[in-house]
């Protein structure tokens, strides 16, 4: 593979997001920097840390947040570095902000949002989100990242990861071409095809981000532990379309690798 210069990542991390699609790095951003975004959140929401007896439903959607503790959590010098190793320098675009937030708390109901998939990267004008589309060149989605604000256990609703599941993905993208396939039939048969890969849980102490492939397949899960879980899951934009003149990037090496192309 070609190699990528050593800058937040290390070699072994960036040939394990290539194997599995994805990169845990911790202290990616600072404490009081989730703090503050809890803070806004929690405000946001009208609920209190201290008044568990106002957590009834098991999850709450929140959208795109711009304020100061969003932007910086997501554009520290750590997590800027990890973006150029993994996408390309110059090929992606400074996040300002951060979203969705879907905050889980502790329930025995079911969230009703647990299945697999994968994340959708254009046509998201359209109101049938079942039509939203991707393509094996990943237009309009860099990565996926997942930001925690709050600590994550395993009981606490962590993210399911299929690890390598993105490469069984480019595979099933590649005959669509550049037009993509839609959710619709990108899901039909329940990615089943992945099914057979291990399961990493997204977890670990606020501060911690997840870089995952955007053909990563993954899902949420019930809240079975104490405290609340603070996530934003946003995508890093690309700055362009695929440039083919340009030396691949672990993205693009993990896709031709999956689909038996020249690296």
């Amino acid at each position: 593979m070609p190699e990528f210069k050593r800058l937040g990542l290390t070699t072994d991390q960036v040939q394990s997001f290539i194997d599995d699609g994805f990169v845990k790095i911790e202290h990616a951003f600072g404490t009081d920097l989730a703090k503050q975004g809890r803070d806004a959140l929690w405000a946001e929401m009208g609920l209190s840390p201290d008044r568990p007896e106002g957590w009834v439903q098991p999850v709450v959607r929140l959208g795109f947040k711009t304020s100061r503790p969003f932007v910086d959590a997501a554009n520290t010098p750590r997590l800027h570095n990890a973006y150029d190793q993994l996408v390309g320098k110059d090929r992606w675009l400074a996040p300002n902000g951060l979203g969705t937030f879907p905050i889980r708390f502790p329930s025995p109901e079911s969230p009703g949002d647990d299945g697999w998939h994968v994340d959708m990267s254009f046509g998201t004008d359209n109101l049938d989100f079942m039509e939203w589309r991707a393509n094996v060149k990943s237009s309009g989605r860099a990565l996926l990242m997942l930001f925690m604000f709050s600590d994550v256990g395993p009981k606490d609703a962590p993210t399911r990861i299929r690890k390598g599941s993105h490469a069984v993905i480019a595979r099933e993208l590649l005959p669509y071409g550049d037009q993509g396939a839609t959710l619709r039939q990108l899901s039909a048969g329940g990615y089943t095809s992945t099914g057979d890969c291990d399961i990493a849980l997204a977890t670990g102490a606020a501060g911690t981000v997840y870089l995952c492939h955007p053909f990563i397949v993954h899902s949420a899960q019930p809240h079975r532990g104490r405290q609340p879980r603070f996530m934003a899951q946003p995508p890093l934009l690309p700055a362009g379309e695929f440039d083919p003149a340009l030396p691949p990037s672990p993205v693009q090496v993990a896709i031709r690798r999956a689909c038996g192309l020249k690296l």
